[in-house]
């Protein structure tokens, strides 16, 4: 047995401002990918995946039936049979990789599920987007739906506010571009609720509350509307402007020993540094108009592009 492929995701803009309300964009990345699987000689890794998914069916058991049913007695049994979720998406990298397990189990096991072929209206995309929060509630403690939701559309999906999300068109990749969004792996992993919970704390106070509503988000919105309109001398003037608050003011969420290269991406202008999903870990996505000399000032880290200006 072996399910359908369900995809990473980049959330390109909009980590921590969609929490606040600020636009978003969330693509697809199908450079990892993960899958149900069932095998007769389970590896380790299976065997822990699966211990995993036993814990998550109880979970899912205790879910509100007028959002979501599944077909428990299937599901529950090919549990016993030894059923796991093969995956090549990093974890704790910000690129959604319980995000694509929650969609793989929501495509085989949810009656009446809402299916990538209807005609996505608003209302079914928030009625995903609500379902995928609770399922994915038992990774994070608190989940905005739209990894899972991503992963299994297979879409770029905009983010205008809460209560208002579509699927989109991005502009065509230049594949002879020079400019790039890029990954740098920091090389560790990085937990996304310790994140959410320092965020959540600094919320409270009154001069956090402002720079994120007067800076970070006035700028996440224009990196934003300028990405999708095509925009690139506004995108990478907002983008330097983004990095900066983010230096600024989400220092825990960066790696110590990532400050000093973040800081000199703003002063030479060869790179711009942003944080991927919550932080503390993981990819850091960067953005230059020459990827290669990005490629030189970076040159310790592992970089892979994700996309061509």
């Amino acid at each position: 047995m072996k399910g359908p492929l369900f995809y990473s995701k980049i959330l390109l803009f909009g980590e921590y401002g969609i929490i606040k309300d600020s636009k978003g964009l969330s693509i697809p990345y199908n450079f990892y990918n993960g899958a149900l699987k069932m095998d007769i000689n389970p590896s380790e890794e299976a065997l822990a995946s699966n211990l995993n998914l036993i814990e998550f069916v109880e979970f899912l058991k205790g879910l509100d039936s007028d959002l979501v049913v599944f077909d428990f007695e299937k599901l529950s049994a090919d549990v016993q049979k030894g059923m796991y979720f093969d995956s090549s998406i990093p974890q704790g990298y910000g690129v959604g990789s319980s995000g694509a397990l929650v969609a793989a189990i929501y495509d085989k096991y949810a009656q009446e599920k809402i299916t990538v072929l209807e005609n996505l209206t608003r209302e079914k995309l928030l009625k995903l987007k609500a379902v995928f929060s609770e399922m994915e509630a038992f990774f994070h403690g608190k989940s905005s739906g739209l990894d899972p939701l991503n992963s299994y559309l297979s879409l770029p999906i905009l983010i205008n506010s809460k209560d208002n999300i579509e699927a989109t068109g991005i502009p065509a990749q230049q594949n002879s571009g020079e400019g790039a969004v890029f990954l740098l792996d920091s090389g560790m992993t990085g937990e996304t609720a310790p994140m959410v919970r320092i965020f959540m704390e600094n919320m409270k106070h009154e001069g956090f509350r402002s720079m994120i509503k007067d800076q970070f988000i006035k700028h996440t919105d224009a990196c934003v509307e300028d990405f999708l309109k095509g925009d690139i001398k506004s995108l990478f003037s907002n983008t330097k402007q983004l990095s900066k608050v983010v230096l600024n003011h989400f220092k825990p969420m960066i790696p110590k020993q990532f400050h000093e290269l973040w800081k000199k991406g703003i002063e030479t202008n060869e790179y711009y540094l942003k944080l991927c999903g919550s932080g503390g870990g993981g990819y850091i996505l960067g953005f230059t108009r020459d990827f290669k000399k990005a490629q030189q000032a970076l040159s310790a880290y592992k970089l892979e592009v994700v996309y061509n200006f």
